[in-house]
């Protein structure tokens, strides 16, 4: 499989998953468009991510597969958070988020390719997760943002992280998609565009061969 990502978050969770990943990240503007909502925002650069990466690759990959994502915080009274530019706009964006609910979206892209790079297939998709912050006083802040775990980031936390999940009261929906992947949605839309009916068997190994043209 092709991951148009340099995120190692999402190598290692399509890795768990058992795919043979190779990493192509693709280079766009990701700047939103005038009144686009965050979902249409996050669903748009997935797929914009995919078809570039497709366009510089000169054959398919060798399971014909090629996934994108895009990651979003975001909640309608604070917009869409992005990655922190320092320390002191990492402390503002948890200090915004403390005792709230915020949404994180992925957006993903998936093509099925052929040998010589033509889409023979294409599923795209948004899956939302919903969480919900402890209230964080100063000292938390501070002691977190001292990690650096923040920085890299969008929404300036990782659930991931041994610190980043203190953080976090209670979430609802996809742990996977907060991570970076909605792996169990994903794993779903891939059998249905290579034509794998696998249900819920394992290994996933079995769902990651695609049929070639």
């Amino acid at each position: 499989m092709i991951l148009a990502s340099q995120s190692p978050r999402r190598r290692q969770l399509l890795e768990e998953a058992g795919f043979s990943v190779e990493i192509h990240p693709a280079d766009i503007d990701e700047a939103a468009r005038p009144d686009e909502k965050p979902t249409d925002l996050v669903r748009r650069l997935a797929s914009e991510k995919a078809e570039a990466c497709r366009q510089m690759l000169s054959q398919g990959p060798a399971d014909g597969l090629l996934v994108a994502a895009d990651t979003i915080v975001w909640s309608p009274e604070l917009g869409v958070l992005g990655k922190p530019t320092d320390p002191d706009d990492a402390r503002r964006t948890l200090a915004a988020l403390s005792g709230r609910t915020h949404h994180v979206s992925t957006g993903v892209s998936a093509l099925l390719l052929s040998p010589t790079c033509e889409v023979l297939g294409s599923a795209s998709f948004v899956e939302t997760t919903d969480v919900t912050f402890y209230e964080l006083t100063e000292a938390e802040i501070d002691a977190y943002v001292a990690t650096g775990d923040p920085m890299d980031k969008a929404g300036s936390y990782g659930i991931q992280t041994p610190a980043g999940r203190l953080l976090v009261k209670s979430i609802h929906g996809d742990y996977d998609s907060v991570v970076g992947l909605p792996i169990p949605r994903l794993m779903r839309e891939l059998s249905l565009l290579t034509h794998h009916d696998t249900g819920i068997l394992w290994p996933l190994q079995r769902i990651s061969t695609a049929i070639r043209a």
